[in-house]
């Protein structure tokens, strides 16, 4: 039995979602995270789940000021534990964690000042010497999209660092059984990461509460290895399906392929191993302030022409450079005597219902070529004076219906910086 918990309901269309939750204190700060301050819910459009925990603090399907994602970041790396054995590696969750992921790898460098980061993706990479080479892949079972890869370094000392780590990291929005963790701990032994001591399950919410057994079967799964778990909130969760729910159809949104509009090159933020996710965002910047002056008809870049509502969005895996502009911009606008806000949110492949945390949606073409729909969540265009549309393919890649808006600026891999 869990004791001194709390209790919540959720209803939704499809049936009726139990919560027992309880809150977790930050070292070294007295406030802990309420349920509402981390999560809404809403209603997933996959058959292997209905629900879906929607978080406040991601800056992914509800925008958000960075200033409360970038504290997320550093409470969450701030519950893991000193002493690590080193070389550590931490490893993100594609598409949701990634600016998560990073986020929590640069507040931990303040402690682990060589630990690597790496992303897993669902956009296969290529380059025309072959140096990209696959490490791994591992599946998300639950996931609308369960298949995941990671790629290895093409330089000799960061490969070997990566395949002599002691401590994995793993970073998620949430976790429930850890069957996903088990997934990618499996992955990268059998790639060669065969020194792996300790594993460290770090995420928003864990939804593992009362189940002792879990962590055992872990425990079996992974043998020789010491397996933790670190958490803002945690608790446990029971769904009940009403009766007769109706059928629903998931897009199609399960591939690994390329697509057909290249990559641009934006640095390496984590989809290959880096001890330095900031790689490329000063180019980054430099391609926002072009883009930028040109928008509005300036001769050079002047911050006191930036407008009062601005909204960051970043697309699909392509978050934490977008997410790092944000943060800029919205250091940019404080201290003025207005009431300029920032926001950032992204562009998903993730299928979601209207209802609940979502109160709108918009339906798009993805700028990858991948031939899939794509959305972004609880973002109306007409209510920000600027919306940056950031993607790391070509400004002319994204839907026509971005494109048609007035108070949209596409800041691409394109775009030249002078």
């Amino acid at each position: 039995m869990v004791n001194n918990s709390n209790k919540n309901r959720i209803n939704l269309p499809r049936g009726t979602l139990d919560l027992t939750y309880q809150m977790n204190q930050v070292s070294g700060n007295h406030a802990t995270y309420q349920l509402e301050d981390l999560l809404g819910f809403a209603q997933r459009i996959n058959p292997k789940r209905a629900f879906l925990f929607v978080s406040k603090v991601l800056g992914r399907h509800i925008p958000i000021a960075p200033n409360t994602m970038r504290s997320a970041f550093t409470d969450l790396a701030n519950l893991v534990p000193n002493d690590l054995p080193e070389p550590i590696l931490v490893v993100g969750m594609a598409e949701t964690a990634v600016g998560l992921s990073a986020g929590v790898h640069q507040a931990l460098q303040s402690r682990y000042p060589n630990a690597l980061l790496l992303n897993s993706t669902r956009h296969a990479q290529h380059n025309d010497d072959n140096s990209e080479t696959l490490l791994t892949t591992f599946s998300e079972d639950h996931s609308h999209a369960s298949q995941h890869l990671i790629y290895q370094s093409a330089n000799q000392a960061t490969q070997e660092q990566l395949l002599a780590s002691k401590t994995l990291i793993m970073v998620d929005d949430e976790a429930s059984t850890g069957n996903t963790c088990v997934n990618v701990v499996t992955a990268l032994r059998n790639a060669g990461l065969s020194q792996l001591k300790q594993v460290h399950l770090t995420t928003l919410v864990d939804w593992s509460l009362g189940q002792a057994d879990t962590d055992d079967t872990i425990a079996q799964r992974l043998p020789n290895i010491d397996f933790h778990r670190h958490h803002l909130l945690s608790g446990a969760w029971q769904w009940t399906d009403a009766p007769n729910p109706e059928p629903i159809t998931m897009p199609s949104v399960d591939t690994t392929d390329a697509g057909s509009r290249s990559l641009g090159n934006t640095g390496n933020w984590g989809r290959f191993p880096t001890l330095d996710s900031t790689d490329g965002f000063d180019r980054y910047l430099a391609r926002f302030k072009t883009a930028f002056t040109s928008f509005s008809g300036q001769t050079q870049f002047n911050k006191e022409q930036l407008p009062q509502r601005i909204l960051v969005l970043g697309s699909n895996e392509f978050v934490w450079l977008p997410f790092l502009l944000a943060e800029w911009l919205e250091g940019q606008v404080q201290g003025s005597e207005t009431t300029a806000i920032v926001n950032f949110s992204a562009l998903t492949r993730s299928p979601i219902a209207l209802g609940g945390a979502i109160t709108n949606m918009l339906s798009f073409s993805d700028n990858y070529g991948l031939g899939m729909t794509n959305f972004v969540y609880n973002v109306e265009p007409s209510e920000w004076d600027l919306i940056v549309l950031c993607v790391e393919t070509s400004a002319d890649s994204v839907d026509e219906m971005w494109q048609g808006l007035d108070n949209v600026l596409v800041v691409g891999s394109d775009i030249k910086a002078i």
